[in-house]
């Protein structure tokens, strides 16, 4: 892990300091937390604090305040602002203002990460960033052709570092392919960066993709390294590269066409070597059409393609996926799914895809008190609407509370539906959702 770095967090939100200290566990920066700048500044004074990461707005004192009052007491210390305001003024203001840096909230652990290695790397240029990796597993759930087919094709490219472009809806799980895609043809300690272009402001993408030299513009005091530069080796993924400027998508052709960048404010050419995986929700044909997209960057991105379908044409892998993300949220024992919740899953629209799903799911967690999701744990759209619900089910949702197994539960609703199909097993099993094979042998085992 490295040599252990104290990290002084500061915010008047007892839920971000938590949030932060949480994204810090089993990495080599230790937080200590203060819910005000004057906390902040008596643990600086008694305690050994490497870097400062401060909230900018506070009441009585501002993380500007911080940054001009630790200065007076660590000359060298470095600053890291968090604001909410993802705009070139605050910025501006925060790199004025004194700051190595700032980081928009809300914020991932790998984006975290990230800008506090930025912030060690030029005092310690040893810094191991290629450890730096999200938590999250390199894996597709799914056995539908759809899924099978994106993994056949990854398993093809394996031996390649050829550019790699994926197209899919917001919520498809591009991210997930762009780190399958890495994991699978680049060194196990190869770096993977993740950049958002949707999410940097436009003055700024050029500096963090390609990094600036002190002087560049108004406020760079120090030089910055670029992501380019830390994924030396390994991957940099371009998310949403439909929405970069035309201005930066020349320059990013460049430094393709040339395996070279230069900081702004150098004309130092700096020689990089990395396989860019690149992912839009847009149809760039289109956007080439109407002119906000470089025909010629497109083919350079474009080397092998990879398209994911939305989450309603591969319905099949919604119970899967419904069980890997009840499994994984859940603090304990993971309930079931019923049947009756499981089919409302799965005639959703899914707007969202995979991560609306996931976010039913832990919506679905947080209302269950059972063992069992019934369909009055689902919210669709608006998470404060719960699915609206036959009595029966809340009657069934009573019994699991009640103690009942799943088994005595299984029996009340099938002689429910029998009784109500007057002994009809055909009918009986429509209604229920099951196959007649399915309810002979459930009658039979629940007896």
């Amino acid at each position: 892990m490295g040599d252990l770095k104290h990290l002084l967090v500061v915010d008047d939100e007892p839920i971000v300091l938590s949030a932060v200290r949480e994204m810090l566990h089993d990495s080599r920066f230790v937080p200590k937390l203060a819910s005000s700048v004057d906390e902040a500044l008596t643990t600086l004074e008694r305690v050994e604090i490497h870097a400062i990461l401060s909230d900018v707005r506070m009441p009585a004192r501002s993380g500007f305040d911080l940054i001009l009052a630790a200065q007076q007491i660590r000359p060298n210390i470095r600053v890291l602002l968090m604001t909410g305001f993802a705009s070139v003024d605050s910025a501006v203001q925060s790199i004025r203002a004194g700051a190595f840096d700032y980081i928009t909230k809300p914020f991932r652990r790998q984006q975290l990460l990230l800008a506090l290695e930025r912030a060690f790397e030029i005092k310690n240029t040893g810094i191991n960033v290629r450890n730096m990796r999200a938590p999250v597993p390199a894996r597709l759930f799914g056995s539908s052709d759809t899924i099978r087919n994106i993994i056949s094709l990854i398993d093809k490219i394996a031996s390649s570092r050829s550019n790699v472009a994926i197209f899919g809806e917001s919520g498809t799980g591009k991210e997930l392919v762009a780190r399958m895609v890495h994991t699978a043809s680049m060194p196990a300690d190869s770096p993977f960066v993740p950049v958002d272009c949707a999410a940097i402001p436009e003055g700024l993408l050029e500096s963090e993709l390609f990094g600036h030299v002190r002087g560049a513009f108004t406020g760079a005091f120090r030089s910055k390294l670029g992501l380019f530069e830390i994924a030396n080796g390994g991957t940099v993924f371009l998310d949403e590269i439909g929405d970069m400027p035309l201005g930066l998508q020349r320059k990013l052709l460049r430094a393709i066409q040339e395996r070279e960048i230069r900081r702004v404010g150098s004309t130092e050419a700096i020689k990089i070597n990395v396989r860019i995986i690149a992912a839009t929700n847009k149809n760039l044909q289109e956007e080439i059409k109407n002119g906000s997209f470089r025909e010629d960057l497109y083919y350079r991105l474009n080397v092998i393609p990879i398209h994911i379908a939305p989450l309603r044409v591969h319905r099949e892998d919604i119970r899967e996926l419904a069980e890997h993300f009840v499994a994984l949220k859940s603090p304990t024992a993971p309930p079931q799914i019923s049947h009756a919740a499981l089919k409302i899953l799965e005639d959703m629209p899914w707007a969202g895809n995979v991560r609306e799903l996931e976010n039913v799911i832990e919506r679905a967690l947080a209302l269950s008190d059972g063992e069992i999701i019934f369909p009055c744990d689902i919210t669709i759209g608006d998470p404060e609407k719960i699915y609206e619900t036959a009595e029966a089910d809340l009657f069934f949702k009573s019994l699991a509370n009640r103690g009942f197994s799943l088994r005595e539960i299984e029996g009340r609703a099938i002689a429910a539906a029998l009784e109500a199909a007057r002994g009809n097993k055909v009918k009986a099993a429509q209604a229920l959702g099951i196959s007649r094979r399915t309810l002979y042998r459930r009658d039979l085992t629940a007896h």
